[in-house]
């Protein structure tokens, strides 16, 4: 059984209005067997492609290696568009060394809301994935529970859209924060299958032939970003 324990700690800042929220990222990460590409920060593996599509729509040309020149270049950028990172999972166990969400067993979940309640600002949360299982959203909504909170449906156009409403004292004083969930689609390979049965990606395929999956997520995630 392997203990796969979350490497980096949430990334959030006092101003961070926008929360990026996954799982874990894959065991090299955690076992300090970087690949060529990776960097070593959040959403580092260059298979997971979030880094690509944020570069592909900032023209930020960024660096892909193992550099503390990639890690600066990343945090430069989540920094000065007030985004951070705080994955959900803290720590699985797996009978397999992979990145499967699915492979996810006795799972820890980190402290979102209170993550939420120490940073005022944040208003917004973006799963790098949807509602199947083990996915960022599938956790969420099992750590709302916990808080006797739950989603309410804003919009279930791809990408679905939730909100929350967040109870918070300040001042002594009780306040209700809205906070928006947006459940992106994910950049894993296996994603792809789900893509091409969106109506909005079959008609921009038909239009444009050389349209595919990769520009599919930059022109959904520019929207967010």
């Amino acid at each position: 059984m392997f203990k796969h324990t979350h490497p980096y700690k949430p990334f959030i800042k006092e101003d961070t209005t926008k929360l990026i929220v996954g799982t874990l990222p894959p065991p090299r990460f955690s076992m300090g067997e970087l690949l060529e590409k990776d960097v070593d920060f959040c959403y580092g593996s260059y298979y997971n492609s979030l880094w690509l599509f944020i570069d592909k729509i900032y023209k930020l040309n960024l660096r892909y290696d193992n550099s503390k020149k990639a890690i600066e270049e990343r945090k430069a950028f989540l920094i000065k568009h007030k985004i951070g990172v705080c994955d959900i999972v803290e720590s699985a166990e797996r009978d397999k060394i992979d990145a499967s969400d699915l492979g996810m067993k006795n799972i820890k979940l980190r402290d979102v809301i209170d993550y939420l309640k120490q940073y005022p600002k944040i208003n917004t949360l973006l799963f790098t994935g949807g509602n199947s299982k083990n996915g960022p959203e599938y956790f969420f909504r099992k750590h709302l529970k916990d808080y006797n909170l739950k989603l309410e449906l804003v919009s279930n156009e791809v990408p679905r859209i939730h909100e929350f409403l967040l109870p918070v004292e300040v001042s002594s004083h009780k306040k209700i924060r809205r906070i928006k969930t947006v459940s992106l689609t994910s950049g894993s390979g296996s994603a792809n299958i789900s893509i091409s049965r969106v109506p909005i990606y079959k008609k921009l395929r038909a239009e444009k032939p050389d349209f595919n999956t990769f520009d599919f997520r930059v022109m959904q995630y520019s929207k967010f970003f």
